[in-house]
């Protein structure tokens, strides 16, 4: 295949390093558009210009391109307001792909996909959609407002039988858009992929001091679950936690949800056992991971959940909540454990049985480490999509679709 072109209207790929405002999406945009260009193809991403010094194109090193699309104002905006401009971004696309016609076109998120669609429609260009994130996940667990909701329910729903393929990536999700009446010969369950080569069991270790320690690493958002943590640590003698993400080391004063969480970790008694690491750029990540005894995962609701993955790929064994990703990515009892979300009291159980069993620790990490070569490769994840891309722009061509929950059981 020639030319792909990855649409990725708010999460720029060049954020995707470390940066604050990255999150997974970016990264996965980043780590996918490496990997394909490394493996010979064209790739072009187009995310929208959110500043006036950024460069209309710019050629990464790790070989592929970014578009910087005129959409809107030049800054930050809401996602009201990128929806408000789509039709000027749907536009540009249609331009340049007049030009520069991509053999398939891999759109990133809702937004994404109905410039993608608009975008292609003249040049008859195929689209496969990854939503990322479905309405349904926020409806059900941010309780956005409700018209929102609906109106973004029914655009997903319209998509997802306009493109030429869905791609989820977890099981759940899948089982969510197949319940819109998608075919099911058009959905396909490719996961994140992880970084193998920087998230590895060898490589050096951050500092200890002398205690058990628990990490655990997300957006300071009240669904991520660290007030569960903090709850199950009051019951956990002579072990630390160590969480990882928000603001810079020096804003966090000014974080909300992160002076919520050291209120009450004084309330619970463990403020001198709980560490807020703040923001760490990503290559200061695997370290850290690495110098724990258990990483522990307890969102209430996951979209994937990559941080378990990356944890697992440094060989620590990961406790993490029965949802979303997590429940493709951990086998329970096997590659780690699986415990009900928003409930400290399983939280610190699990934990209690783990934290002084090292055989046991070392044989969930060992077997993590495993699972995650054999499954989230970005080498492997890339080569699936190359065959749905492939399908998507050859019609008579076969495409094997990966089964729901398939990844208890793949090699």
């Amino acid at each position: 295949m020639g030319r792909i072109a990855l649409v990725s209207e708010h999460a720029s790929p060049l954020t995707a390093p470390g940066q604050l405002d990255a999150g997974s999406q970016n990264l996965y945009v980043s780590d996918l558009s490496a990997t394909l260009s490394g493996l010979g193809h064209e790739v072009v991403v187009y995310t929208r210009r959110d500043d006036p010094r950024t460069p209309a194109r710019t050629r990464t090193r790790a070989g592929y391109e970014v578009v910087h699309v005129p959409s809107g104002p030049a800054k930050k905006i809401t996602g009201d307001e990128a929806t408000a401009h789509a039709g000027a971004f749907a536009r540009f696309l249609s331009t340049d792909w007049h030009t520069n016609r991509p053999d398939v076109v891999h759109a990133h998120g809702w937004l994404s996909g109905i410039t993608a669609v608009l975008g292609a429609r003249h040049n008859q260009v195929p689209v496969v959609q990854t939503f990322h994130t479905l309405g349904t996940d926020l409806q059900r667990h941010q309780h956005e407002d409700e018209s929102l909701s609906m109106k973004r329910l029914a655009v997903e729903r319209l998509l997802s039988h306009e493109v030429a393929h869905v791609v989820a990536t977890r099981s759940d999700e899948a089982e969510n858009v197949l319940r819109m009446g998608i075919s099911r010969t058009k959905v396909s369950v490719i996961p994140h992929g992880v970084d193998l080569k920087l998230f590895t069991p060898q490589g050096a270790l951050a500092g200890r001091n002398g205690v058990r320690r628990i990490v655990s690493v997300g957006r300071l958002l009240p669904h991520q679950g660290f007030d569960d943590l903090i709850r199950a640590l009051a019951s956990l003698d002579g072990t630390e936690l160590v969480i990882v993400g928000g603001s810079s080391r020096g804003r966090l004063r000014g974080d909300a949800e992160a002076r919520r969480l050291r209120a009450l970790a004084r309330v619970r008694g463990v403020a001198n056992r709980v560490t807020f690491t703040g923001h760490l750029q990503r290559h200061e990540l695997p370290a850290l991971l690495r110098s724990a005894d258990v990483v522990a995962c307890t969102p209430w609701y996951e979209s994937f959940g990559v941080a378990a993955l990356e944890a697992m790929a440094c060989g620590v064994p990961v406790v993490v909540t029965a949802v979303g990703g997590f429940l493709d990515t951990v086998v329970d009892g096997q590659t780690g454990v699986q415990v009900p979300p928003r409930n400290p009291g399983a939280i610190a159980k699990a934990l209690r049985s783990l934290l002084p069993n090292g055989t046991q620790r070392e044989m969930l990490g060992a077997a993590g480490r495993d699972r995650v070569h054999a499954r989230y490769s970005w080498h492997r994840i890339s080569t699936e999509l190359m065959q749905v891309y492939t399908a998507a722009s050859r019609p008579s061509f076969t495409l094997t679709t990966v089964p729901l929950r398939q990844s208890h059981v793949d090699s």
